[in-house]
């Protein structure tokens, strides 16, 4: 007799095991009670759903699992930052990066397993892609984080800028979006501290805009077409005209800004013309902007710009009336920083 696989629950939106409870008999609003039990109470098993019939618990059972990542290896920054590397049911591994904030934590997570974009500054394309992450692997990176904190400090913002573009893989996206954002049967984390960044894949921008109200960040890096195409291949299919175009026309709720992250590499993108051409560039659009000095790593063909430089770009910046914000990347130390991560290495690779 063949074994019956198990699901991880957690790749069911609520809808879906609705549907699943219906077709087993079943009433529609177990689903709100075996969801709040998962994100809200962070239950392993479905024995402590105390709130649910034995006998339905026993037919969950058989049919679903409730996965935790494995964490392959931990590494803690100087500065907090605490890097997780996480194995995956199919022995591939993922990294997410949660950074100590003045009064909460961000967690950084991935979308995918590598990525396809091949960003010449950064270390994860270099692996290229092995595959997308499920909706439930993009959800288990928060929840099973959340659940090792302690501490006054709470985990109230996420960010999609780990490994990986996150609109090549949008539909699993922004299903977990709706799941990690729902304050009924999620985790209900506000909207306003959740962001997608893309390297600019513009069909999929409007459709960002009109399925979620999270916040949205651009990684720039150039002023023209010819800088761009040479740092991010994506560039030479949809170009500074037709993504900032695509960020013109973008959706944004009221006192909302695009984020504009521009990695500030010396001698490539960090001139004084450069500065003036990124003003004229963004004015059409409402936007921010984060600079980030360039995380060197070994191998690397570019570097990092002078302090001088740095600040001067962002003097220029803020004589226009942008907001300009220099962020210094946490966990650079253990490789955890801005386009460091790689986690298709073995953990003792």
């Amino acid at each position: 007799m063949s074994r019956l696989k198990k699901t991880d629950i957690k790749e069911l939106t609520n809808d879906q095991l609705v549907l699943w409870l219906q077709s087993n008999e079943l009433e529609p609003y177990r689903a709100a009670q075996i969801l709040k039990w998962i994100y809200l109470r962070q239950a392993d098993t479905f024995d402590i759903m105390t709130d649910v019939g034995k006998q339905i618990r026993k037919l969950l059972s058989r049919h679903f699992s409730i996965v935790r990542l494995e964490t392959a290896r931990t590494e803690i920054s100087q500065d907090g930052s605490k890097k997780y590397l996480f194995k995956l049911t199919d022995g591939k591994y993922v990294e997410s990066v949660l950074i100590p904030e003045k009064d909460h934590y961000t967690l950084c997570i991935s979308s995918q397993l590598g990525c396809a974009q091949g960003c010449r500054f950064c270390l994860t394309a270099r692996g290229g892609l092995v595959r997308n992450l499920t909706r439930g692997e993009i959800i288990a990176q928060v929840r099973d984080v959340s659940k090792c904190l302690g501490g006054s400090k709470r985990l109230t913002n996420i960010v999609l800028m780990g490994m990986g573009e996150p609109l090549a893989n949008y539909r699993n996206v922004v299903s977990a979006i709706n799941t990690l954002t729902d304050s009924n049967y999620g985790l209900g984390f506000s909207s306003r501290r959740l962001t997608v960044s893309t390297a600019g894949l513009v069909p999929k921008l409007s459709n960002l805009g009109r399925d979620t109200t999270v916040n949205l960040a651009i990684s720039l890096n150039a002023t023209d077409n010819k800088t761009r195409n040479m740092l991010m291949p994506i560039n030479r299919k949809y170009p500074l005209e037709k993504l900032l175009d695509a960020c013109a026309g973008y959706p944004l709720l009221p006192r909302r800004r695009i984020t504009f992250e521009y990695i500030l590499i010396k001698g490539v993108n960090d001139s004084t013309k450069d500065a003036k051409r990124l003003v004229k560039l963004l004015r059409p659009i409402r936007a921010k902007i984060n600079l980030i000095p360039f995380n060197a790593y070994e191998g690397s063909e570019f570097n990092r710009p002078e302090e001088s430089a740095i600040l001067n770009f962002k003097e220029i910046l803020n004589k226009n009336n942008y907001t300009a914000i220099i962020r210094y990347s946490k966990g650079q130390d253990i490789s955890a920083a801005c386009g460091q991560l790689r986690a298709n290495l073995m953990p003792d690779g």
